[in-house]
């Protein structure tokens, strides 16, 4: 995969425009203060980054995909971001398409006869007869394909229902022998995507706004990273959110930038365009509290947040996954990280040096317009389906 190179307008005239600008901005500045200053300094950062996204999405070539002419029914999961980009670009890929909650999902498919049912996940919001439903969708003639979301975290689940399904998607490559070894035929690779339709870059409030940002619940593999950048943490603009951060044994060093529970999606987005860095990091893979993965598969995918934090044109620093590479291509469009120290180095240089942290995040823009839209996806899946 090719990464493409910045606009020129937007990269290569910077300094320049920037020096420009700070003769105009000391002269406003002498005369009115330091809060003009910040607030002067912010509206120019936020400014002068949307506007070289719009330039990178402007240069973002449109890959029209065939309208099929199938009649799709989607059961979602409850996984907002995911659910909505699926929808919106099965709404536009083919003829029909039927959104059924799980609930209703056997009587609505024999009622409406669909080409193909697509579930998303088949976990946590199905019923414990849902095994029952599927056998008596596809005796009755229907396709029926599942995507899964989680592995490799819930692979005890996943192994039970599998088989059901004619279909199987998985965004762990690494699970792809696993389900072959249940019996399943069918079994495919195919990564997870983003929406542009929530994930993209936006003007946001200053409430929004901060040097680094990380959102996702407290495993412990997160907890013991946060606990050591704790210090270096503590006199920055630091958003932190999520669920179980009480977990952190420097709780009350972090305390203040700490939003416990649930971030509504747009309010993600906003957080991820207010930030300068935002940071990633995956959930462990071991059988425990958090997971049920008994079998210990390995975990080598990206989350979905890989997707959606580049959608939004800001600088991304990820720890390491073997997919990773196959996908984006760390220290041109991407940052990552193998230690806490090494990200506190690369927090610390980032923060410094405006124009290289604007320079990677546009390139992770435009790989993830250019080859991680839902739409992409969908386009492989019926290919695979229906060919």
């Amino acid at each position: 995969m090719m990464c493409l190179p910045v606009s020129h307008i937007f990269i290569h005239t910077y300094k320049p425009m920037t020096d420009r600008m700070n003769v105009v901005k000391d002269k406003i500045f002498r005369r009115r203060g330091k809060g003009h200053r910040h607030g002067y300094e912010t509206g120019w950062r936020h400014g002068y980054r949307l506007g070289a996204c719009q330039s990178v999405l402007r240069r973002v070539a449109s890959r029209p995909f065939p309208v099929r002419d199938v009649k799709a029914m989607y059961v979602p999961q409850g996984f907002e971001a995911i659910d909505s980009g699926v929808i919106e670009a099965l709404q536009a890929s083919v003829r029909e398409c039927i959104i059924a909650e799980p609930q209703r999902m056997l009587d609505l498919a024999l009622e409406t006869k669909p080409d193909l049912l697509l579930v998303m996940n088949g976990l946590h919001v199905f019923p414990e007869e849902h095994h029952d439903h599927l056998d008596r969708i596809r005796g009755s003639g229907i396709r029926t394909a599942v995507w899964l979301a989680d592995d490799p975290y819930f692979t005890d689940d996943t192994a039970r229902n599998a088989p059901h399904y004619d279909y199987i998607f998985t965004h762990e490559m690494n699970c792809i022998e696993f389900y072959r070894s249940l019996g399943c035929g069918q079994v495919h690779y195919l990564p997870l995507a983003t929406s542009s339709r929530i994930f993209h870059p936006r003007r946001t409030g200053l409430e929004y706004e901060s040097d680094v940002c990380f959102i996702g619940n407290a495993f412990w593999n997160r907890v013991a990273l946060f606990d050591e950048l704790a210090p270096y943490l503590a006199d920055k603009k630091v958003v932190i959110a999520g669920g179980h951060w009480e977990r952190l044994s420097r709780f009350e060093t972090l305390k203040r930038h700490i939003r416990p529970g649930w971030t509504p999606i747009e309010e993600t987005a906003n957080y991820y365009n207010g930030a300068k860095i935002v940071i990633n990091m995956h959930r462990p893979i071991e059988a425990g509290s958090d997971n049920r993965n008994g079998r210990n598969i390995r975990g080598t995918s990206i989350n979905p947040r890989t997707y959606e934090i580049s959608g939004c044109g800001t600088l991304q620093i990820t720890d390491v996954r073997e997919d990773l590479h196959h996908l984006y291509r760390p220290g041109s469009d991407i940052e990552t990280f193998a230690s806490a120290s090494e990200l506190r180095d690369k927090i610390e240089f980032y923060l410094s040096h405006e124009k290289e942290r604007l320079a990677i995040a546009l390139r992770g823009l435009r790989t993830t317009r250019e080859n991680h839209m839902f739409a992409d996806r969908l386009n492989r899946l019926f290919e695979i389906i229906f060919s």
